[in-house]
C-alpha cells in the first residue's frame, strides 16, 4: 500500500489534556475519521478499515463502540429493494 504523509499543527496542550502520546493520538484520529467517513457513506467498510489501520473485523467492532451501525441501508431502502424483486 502506497502512503502519503500528512502533518498538522495542534495547540501545545492538546496531547497532555487528552493524556495521550503522539502515536496513540494519531491512531485515535485515524479511527475517528474512518468511522465518521463511513457513517457519512464516503468510504466503504474495507477502505475505512484501511484508513483506521484495522482489519475489517476490527473495524466492525470499532463501529459498535462508536454506536454506528455497520449497515448503510435504511429500513425504507431495504423494503423498497425487497418489493422491487
Amino acid at each position: 500500500m502506497e502512503t502519503v504523509n500528512i502533518s498538522m499543527d495542534l495547540p501545545r496542550g492538546v496531547l497532555s489534556a487528552l493524556r495521550q502520546d503522539p502515536e496513540h493520538f494519531i491512531a485515535e484520529m485515524r479511527l475517528a475519521a474512518a468511522v465518521k467517513w463511513y457513517e457519512m457513506q464516503r468510504l466503504s467498510q474495507a477502505k475505512a478499515a484501511e484508513v483506521a489501520g484495522l482489519s475489517r473485523a476490527e473495524f466492525l467492532l470499532a463501529l459498535a463502540q462508536f454506536g454506528i451501525t455497520p449497515f448503510q441501508y435504511t429500513a425504507e431502502e431495504i423494503i423498497t429493494e425487497a418489493n422491487s424483486v
